[in-house]
């Protein structure tokens, strides 16, 4: 029986063992290994400013939270605050999103020289209630975020190291000459949902942002192009304006654009060689008053230009040449809410061999009703995977004859034999 005894320890031994190997497993390293794979597409943790290690707790503000999985972060969104807490030194990332703040006072940053990101979006925030240097004496920021606060202007100055700035849905009117000087490494700039007119760009603002990769001014009030935008653009955004025309060689400077998204404005005619970019993917002109369609970049990969006025596809004004060594790259061409009765010639095929979809939906033939053509969406060369995503996006079910599905059944599909 004492032997029995014995032996019915073993397993209690075996799982103590196992449970106290945990106990010292050390999972906050573990978690942090992975981290490092995990952080925001806007955060580069390659250039951190270089922080003293210090022992835990960490200092933090009452008001917020500092996990000690992440040191360096200070978390104060969603508390009702109406000021901003004192910050200690060793904070690189601050979160103040979703408050009531009003002002921003030079004291809470007294003591701050590392900080990196600010996120103040979703409060109520004036330009003069932000006291004059407060942002430009943070010598390492990167990231600033002010959207969806009151700013009637531009907030200015600003540290040299800033590569992101937001500003949209505020209620920007004016632009100091000299708001953008000084801030060589902006990237992103967000203007959009502002009230910006022609008259504030006359100065040239961006002209000397010359590495500025991407800038948003959608929702705004231009009726025309903004002037002398720098040569490194690469993402432009001018949605939900006014403007009525390109001029003609406007995008010579603009070699490295990649999507250019100008729909619902009042465009109506475009020159033809406007896009003529060697690196244009995306083209987005719907929701304008366009009759014609003009020539498409060999690159171009994705075109919008639903909900115009264009009754026919003159295909040979989109390609007039077709180069067996350097194919045009076009997958996706979205003509809906047009006045198109018949379908685009299958001439398209051999210019845009990559073609997937085309989609019809309905067209405006007449003012009183909207037609639907026999062939609401055609596609070709799609995976199941991609032609289930393409009947998601479009529903194209609800709108769909028995003729209609039975005709898009017969499409050729290669991976079907």
């Amino acid at each position: 029986m004492g032997i029995v005894s014995q032996l019915s320890i073993i397993p209690l031994l075996c799982a103590a063992t196992v449970f106290c190997q945990y106990e010292d497993y050390d999972f906050e390293n573990d978690y942090d290994e992975e981290s490092d794979h995990q952080h925001p597409y806007y955060f580069n943790p390659n250039t951190q400013a270089e922080v003293p290690r210090f022992p835990f707790p960490v200092e933090c503000a009452r008001e917020c939270f500092c996990p000690p999985a992440f040191p360096l972060s200070m978390y104060c969104d969603h508390r009702k605050l109406k000021t901003i807490p004192n910050i200690p030194g060793h904070v690189q990332q601050l979160y103040l999103q979703n408050n009531d703040i009003e002002a921003v006072p030079a004291g809470p940053f007294t003591n701050v020289t590392f900080l990196r990101e600010i996120n103040l979006n979703h409060n109520k925030i004036k330009f003069h209630m932000i006291d004059q240097g407060v942002f430009a004496k943070l010598s390492n920021l990167v990231q600033l975020h002010l959207q969806h606060n009151e700013l009637e202007e531009f907030p200015f100055p600003l540290p040299s190291s800033l590569e992101r700035l937001l500003l949209g849905f505020n209620k920007i009117s004016r632009l100091a000459g000299n708001a953008l000087e000084g801030l060589p490494n902006i990237t992103m700039l967000d203007l959009c949902n502002n009230l910006l007119d022609d008259s504030v760009l006359k100065g040239k603002p961006f002209s000397n942002m010359k590495n500025l990769m991407q800038l948003n001014l959608c929702n705004n009030k231009l009726q025309t192009m903004p002037p002398d935008l720098p040569s490194s653009l690469m993402y432009l955004s001018l949605e939900n304006n006014s403007i009525s025309y390109i001029p003609e060689n406007y995008f010579h400077r603009l070699p490295k654009i990649i999507a250019l998204r100008m729909s619902r404005n009042n465009l109506q005619n475009i020159p033809r060689n406007t896009f003529n970019l060697p690196n244009l993917l995306e083209l987005n002109l719907g929701h304008n008053k366009l009759k014609d369609v003009f020539y498409i970049p060999r690159s171009l990969q994705h075109l919008y230009i639903e909900d115009n006025d264009i009754e026919t596809i003159n295909v040979t004004l989109m390609c007039p040449t077709i180069d067996p060594l350097n194919i045009n790259q076009l997958t996706y061409i979205r003509v809906d809410q047009n006045k198109l009765t018949i379908p685009i010639s299958t001439y398209a095929f051999f210019c845009f061999p990559h073609i997937r979809t085309i989609y019809y939906g309905e067209q405006k033939v007449n003012v009183s009703k909207s037609t639907q053509l026999r062939i609401p969406v055609f596609r070709r060369f799609l995976t199941p995977e991609e032609y289930q995503e393409a009947e998601d996006d479009h529903e194209t079910h609800d709108h769909e004859t028995e003729e209609d599905q039975e005709a898009e059944g017969n499409y050729f599909h290669p991976y079907f034999q």
